[in-house]
């Protein structure tokens, strides 16, 4: 289980009253109040269409209150064949809702989100992403009022939250390595991913060569731009501002369906529509729910490999022990 004193970590530093201070978060122990929102966007008639995105908002729903002690009147649904306008997933009806869901935040209370949809990527303007770009979410009305960025969505559930409280968040959706903008991401051997210079080089190479070849000069040259910030430290560079914006005290964990390069499957699981993220988490979770951080990642990976190239992703808003059981 968590620890439930203050985690300390990093250099000390004096404040502007010369009083030495240390970097720290605390730990949730999860027994205080609990509150979920869950959305699931098919896109409906859309070009775009999926099926088993609202499937998976309700079997996280029903997974919450079955296995996490969360009741369904605490629980914020929007899908988009909801009868009520104020829970179809739009634009507005998701920031409120996001709102909704930190709003009166204390020590030891446990928030989880949940989002299956479409995801994507924009221009990152303010040199928080290694990659050059950010992550987006897309409400069921994008095409009218837009995507919503992973700046925003860090600035709404992320920054408000005191130190010991929780937010799990899951984004089933292509591209949501980082959807949530925390700065600490872990490997399946538990420890914290670092910029590697060399292997982003490689790809970067291998990638440019590929488009070249195949005669697409506008992703050979974005492939070769990509090059050339990776050999100026350009990644090191958005990982030292990151963690300096990005870190909370809060207690924040995100896992989601695979990389920021990569898609997100929208599957069949048991005969039903599905997205492969929001399954492996509720099949790892009923097999054995004594799980580390550590083990979990590694049993969402398991999962999906046989089938999926995606692979899921740990990320945290502080440096934590993955050794630790996952509560939410």
């Amino acid at each position: 289980m968590p620890p439930t004193t203050q985690q300390h970590y990093g250099p000390q530093f004096q404040n502007a009253q010369h009083q030495v201070q240390q970097p720290y978060f605390q730990y949730s122990q999860c027994n205080g109040k609990k509150k979920a929102l869950c959305i699931g966007i098919n896109y409906f008639g859309q070009a775009s269409e999926l099926r088993g995105c609202i499937n998976d908002a309700r079997n996280i729903q029903r997974f919450l209150c079955s296995n996490f002690g969360y009741r369904t009147e605490d629980i914020v649904m929007l899908t988009d064949d909801a009868q009520n306008p104020r829970q179809h997933p739009t634009r507005e009806n998701i920031v409120n809702a996001m709102q909704w869901l930190v709003r009166g935040a204390a020590p030891n209370d446990s928030l989880f989100f949940h989002y299956s949809g479409h995801g994507g990527q924009t221009k990152d303007l303010d040199g928080d992403e290694g990659d050059g770009h950010d992550e987006v979410i897309y409400p069921v009305d994008f095409k009218q009022n837009g995507h919503i960025v992973d700046d925003l969505m860090h600035q709404i559930m992320v920054k408000p939250l005191p130190a010991g409280c929780r937010l799990t968040a899951i984004f089933d959706s292509c591209h949501s390595g980082s959807a949530l903008d925390l700065p600490y991401i872990y490997s399946t051997e538990g420890k914290l991913k670092e910029p590697n210079l060399a292997a982003e080089a490689g790809t970067s190479l291998k990638t440019a060569f590929t488009s070249y070849t195949q005669g697409d000069i506008g992703g050979a040259l974005k492939s070769a731009m990509g090059l050339v910030k990776t050999a100026t430290g350009s990644s090191q560079k958005a990982e030292k501002y990151a963690r300096a914006t990005r870190t909370s005290p809060a207690d924040v964990i995100s896992w989601s369906g695979c990389k920021d390069s990569q898609t997100s499957a929208d599957a069949t699981e048991a005969g039903q529509a599905t997205g492969a993220m929001s399954y492996a988490f509720m099949a790892a979770l009923s097999q054995n729910a004594q799980q580390s951080y550590q083990q979990l990642l590694n049993s969402l990976r398991d999962i999906l490999k046989s089938k999926y190239s995606q692979k899921p992703q740990l990320s945290s808003s502080h440096p934590m022990d993955t050794n630790i059981k996952f509560i939410c």
